[in-house]
């Protein structure tokens, strides 16, 4: 019996994938781009994207090339302890940007949504969907949105400032240092 449908994984099936992916993101947008539509014009069942990445998340997250989803940043955030909560979002987040190959997707998604519209509206499509929405749900002030979008404004800027303009005392500062005055300034923003 000979089977129909799309086409099984293959050894080129996941390249392909990230290939639409990559095309369909940077056209579309994060919120524009199905699953679905992926898979469809790279011509594979809907289930291998699943199979390959997880989750749209997954698949973003890799066809931008970045070392960790923003999932990882906020993992099982509580609003039921703030603090453990916040603290664990700056810890991972710290780590993530003094890490060289997660710091330079990041902060080449940040270049080009400067510089060009498209990316601007795919990383904050993205950055709303995955990351804010996450973070504001830890607030129950009716701000809340806006709160996280300042909080995670913080935490861009410290990538910048410390790692593309290189101000000295934030670059050289150790992870405990920041972590001690970063974490009453995030804290104030959710409560």
């Amino acid at each position: 019996m000979s089977r129909t449908g799309r086409r099984p994984g293959t050894p080129g099936t996941r390249a392909a994938i990230l290939a639409v992916a990559r095309r369909r993101f940077a056209t579309r947008g994060y919120d524009a781009t199905s699953l679905r539509a992926i898979a469809t014009e790279a011509g594979v069942d809907p289930a291998l994207l699943i199979h390959y990445f997880g989750s749209k998340e997954g698949l973003f997250v890799a066809a931008m090339g970045f070392a960790f989803a923003p999932s990882e940043l906020y993992g099982d955030l509580s609003p039921d302890d703030l603090g453990e909560a916040v603290a664990s979002l700056a810890g991972a987040y710290l780590h993530a940007i003094d890490s060289d190959k997660s710091r330079n997707a990041m902060l080449g998604l940040v270049r080009s949504a400067v510089s060009n519209e498209r990316a601007a509206t795919m990383l904050r499509e993205f950055v709303t969907t995955e990351l804010l929405d996450r973070i504001a749900a830890l607030s129950d002030r009716p701000d809340a949105s806006l709160r996280a979008s300042l909080l995670a404004a913080q935490l861009v800027g410290i990538a910048v400032l410390r790692h593309v303009v290189r101000v000295e005392s934030l670059a050289s500062a150790s992870h405990e240092e920041i972590m001690d005055l970063l974490l009453p300034a995030l804290t104030f923003y959710l409560e």
